[in-house]
C-alpha cells in the first residue's frame, strides 16, 4: 500500500470488524504502520470502555426535556400549518360539527358584508349614529366632570351648549399636558444626574 494513513472511516471499518471487500488491504497496512495502528488501538479502547458502561433506561420525559432545551428555529409556513392542525378536532363527528360552525360563519359574515355593500345608506346612517351617541356622550361626561370641579353653574352652561364648556375641557387638556411634560423634564433631569 502507499504510505498515506488510514481515514477515520478506513479506521472505523476496522475497529467494528468489517469483513467486506477491501478490508485485506487496510488489515495489511495497519500491521506495517505503527501510528494507524496505534490510533485503531486508542479507538478500541475507547470501543470497550464505553460497551462496559452500564446500561440505563432513561426516564420517559427525557427527550422531552432535551428538547426543551433545544432551539429550533421553524419557518413561518410550518408553524402556521402545525397551529391550523391543532385547531382541527381530532374525533370524525367534532371535525363535522366545525365545519359547519365554520361554514356558517363564513355565510353568516359574508352575507353581512354584502348586504351592507349594497345597502350603503343604512350603514352611513348607523356609524352617524354611533359618532352623534358617542359626541353626546363625551359632552355630557365632560359636563358632569366640570360641574364638579367648577360646581353647579358649569353644568348648567353646558346643559346650554354654551362654549365655555369647550374653554374649560381645552384649559384642562392644557394642563394635563403640560403636567405630563413636566413630569417628564423632572425624570430625565433625575436620569442625568444619576448617571
Amino acid at each position: 500500500m502507499d504510505h498515506r494513513h488510514l481515514l477515520p472511516n478506513e479506521i472505523d471499518l476496522l475497529v467494528d470488524g468489517d469483513a467486506g471487500f477491501g478490508m485485506a488491504p487496510l488489515r495489511d497496512h495497519l500491521a506495517e504502520c505503527d501510528d494507524c495502528r496505534a490510533r485503531v488501538d486508542e479507538l478500541r479502547a475507547v470501543v470497550a470502555a464505553v460497551d462496559s458502561l452500564p446500561h440505563h433506561t432513561p426516564r420517559l420525559q427525557f427527550a422531552d426535556g432535551v428538547m426543551r432545551q433545544v432551539q429550533v428555529i421553524e419557518p413561518w409556513h410550518v408553524a402556521l400549518a402545525e397551529s391550523a392542525r391543532r385547531l382541527v378536532p381530532a374525533s370524525t363527528p367534532m371535525r363535522a360539527l366545525a365545519g359547519i360552525g365554520a361554514g356558517v360563519a363564513a355565510i353568516t359574515i359574508s352575507g353581512s358584508a354584502v348586504w351592507l355593500a349594497f345597502r350603503a345608506d343604512v350603514a352611513t346612517m348607523a356609524f352617524n349614529v354611533f359618532l352623534d351617541r358617542g359626541r353626546e356622550s363625551v359632552i355630557t361626561g365632560a359636563g358632569e366632570i366640570a360641574a364638579g370641579a367648577l360646581g353647579s353653574g358649569a353644568s348648567a352652561a353646558a346643559a346650554q351648549g354654551v362654549p365655555a364648556l369647550a374653554v374649560g375641557t381645552s384649559l384642562l387638556a392644557v394642563s394635563v399636558v403640560a403636567a405630563v411634560l413636566g413630569f417628564r423634564r423632572l425624570a430625565s433631569t433625575a436620569r442625568a444626574k444619576r448617571g
